[in-house]
């Protein structure tokens, strides 16, 4: 385990032709991204006021496991070499929780200036990283993202070269997620969040479930433009995006995560609500799992 500690900045459902959408079949959890430079950063500062409770939100438990750990358990399936966790809220409980992984490394962030400060947290850890490895980003408090899912936004991002990657899915109710803005021939413009949405834009349905994939040195040059003006006065990792379109990169968009994995947990009720996802994937598992075991003993 190694750390560092850092407080410094730097109208109605769309369904136009989405050319530049690539869908994504499903993909073997095993098709793991060996001979490829990932390292993956998992935001875990928040303190979740509405959780009511003074553990850090990302430490709840969902069918056995802390929300953080079902996100890192995805980033390293999925092919990740190192795992860097932003920290904040009762960092010193998440730290202890994981002082067993060696995989994993901490940064703290502080004061807690939006999700693009977050992960430009990390900047410190990455000097020495090649600025062509991919960086994969997700949420802590996220945690039915499946290693399937993860491996085929990695997959989109290699096969276009894109400098930016992100998932999108279509969902019933959009309320608090950030949506996807896209012009009149359906190309993508932006992730625009909720505070910052005008009514036409609050009518969209599809939405940013942040999982995101990055060339680092994109990354981290276009970092350097983000700005706070929006209602939240923050830092959004979500406008690297537009930022990387307008100058020309590559920016891809993966319609690739099903409805039931997009739930993130803010409430106790939206944690019980997880939790039962989770659990019932588990059992539905559990059949193949003997089913596999079964015939396994047999030729034997």
């Amino acid at each position: 385990m190694f750390d560092i500690q850092s407080g410094s900045k730097s109208q109605l459902l769309r369904q136009p032709h989405r050319i530049d959408i690539v869908t994504c079949n499903p993909i073997n959890s095993r098709s793991q991204s060996f001979g490829h430079d990932t390292t993956a950063v998992i935001l875990a500062a928040g303190k979740g006021t509405r959780m009511n409770s003074d553990l850090p939100k990302v430490m709840h438990c969902a069918f056995g496991k802390p929300l953080v750990e079902w996100v890192v358990d995805v980033a390293v399936a999925a092919g990740a070499k190192r795992v860097i966790l932003v920290v904040g809220h009762q960092e010193e409980v998440v730290r202890a929780h994981f002082r067993e992984r060696s995989e994993i490394e901490f940064v703290t962030q502080s004061p807690q200036l939006g999700t693009g400060h977050a992960v430009d947290q990390a900047r410190a850890l990455l000097q020495e990283t090649p600025r062509t490895s991919e960086l994969l980003v997700l949420c802590g408090d996220g945690p039915l993202i499946t290693t399937a899912t993860a491996i085929a936004l990695l997959k989109s991002h290699r096969d276009s070269h894109a400098a930016a990657t992100l998932a999108t899915s279509i969902i019933p109710d959009a309320t608090g997620y950030g949506r996807i803005d896209r012009d009149s021939r359906g190309e993508f413009k932006a992730i625009v969040e909720q505070k910052d949405c005008t009514r036409d834009q609050l009518a969209i349905h599809e939405v940013n479930p942040s999982y995101y994939c990055f060339e680092l040195g994109a990354l981290m040059d276009t970092l350097a433009q983000v700005d706070n003006r929006n209602a939240a006065g923050e830092y959004y990792i979500t406008d690297v995006f537009h930022i990387l379109k307008n100058a020309g990169r590559i920016v891809r968009v993966v319609d690739a995560v099903p409805a039931d994995e997009v739930l993130s947990v803010n409430t106790p009720e939206q944690l019980a609500e997880v939790a039962d996802i989770l659990r019932s994937r588990g059992l539905a598992a559990e059949p193949a799992s003997r089913s596999t075991q079964s015939q396994t003993e047999t030729r034997r």
